[in-house]
């Protein structure tokens, strides 16, 4: 899969956030997007999605040759701090649901993915009682594992203690190095340790 962002920039109402991005995501790269808070991260990872637009400027996404851009949801994976989820639905019923619009890689299923987010103990537990760092857990798991050729990661180890970033480490390294990831980070330490390729995200709106 490949994406080109051409001169791509975002305003909201009289704000630009960001002006004169140029950048290009080739899989199976792993890529680590960082700047300072407030650089507009989360806002380039919406538009290099498909969930926003640009305000100005051009995104393409192929994949060979062939323009994917009415194809976009299915074929991306993506996990935020701010994504909502369901949290009426305990996790079985979370990874059902998300099952019927995206299939999962390899041979996984709903309980081989219990088992492989470390929740199993609390699989009975509606999401709204799940701490924060287990609700991350479940994004991740949702994103990583969908079958899908891009991954779009924002601030991944957001609400994770040591373990459960060991664990993202893990999930990353198994599941996700032949597929293309972007990660929109402020620890690339910890989140972006698979990265090969950094973009650096500056105030660029004069």
């Amino acid at each position: 899969m490949k994406i080109r962002l051409e001169n791509v920039g975002k305003r909201y109402i009289y704000n630009w956030i960001f002006r004169k991005v140029n950048a290009h995501f080739d899989s199976p790269v792993h890529y680590g997007i960082i700047g300072n808070n407030g650089s507009g991260k989360t806002t380039l990872l919406k538009i290099i999605s498909g969930i926003l637009p640009p305000t100005e400027g051009k995104i393409k996404w192929q994949l060979n040759d062939q323009d994917l851009s009415d194809s976009l949801p299915k074929r991306i994976g993506w996990a935020s701090p701010h994504l909502e989820l369901i949290e009426d639905f305990n996790l079985k019923e979370i990874l059902v649901f998300h099952a019927k619009f995206k299939s999962w890689v390899g041979n996984h299923n709903v309980e081989s993915l219990i088992d492989l987010s470390g929740l199993r103990k609390s699989i009975d537990k509606p999401l709204k009682y799940y701490s924060s760092g287990m609700k991350q857990r479940v994004k991740l798991v949702l994103a990583v594992m969908s079958d899908a050729e891009l991954i779009i990661l924002d601030e991944p180890c957001t609400n994770l203690d040591e373990h459960s970033i060991n664990w993202y480490r893990n999930l990353l390294n198994q599941y996700a190095m032949e597929r293309l990831v972007i990660i929109g980070s402020n620890d690339p330490d910890n989140e972006c340790f698979s990265c090969r390729e950094f973009f650096t995200l500056e105030n660029t709106t004069k």
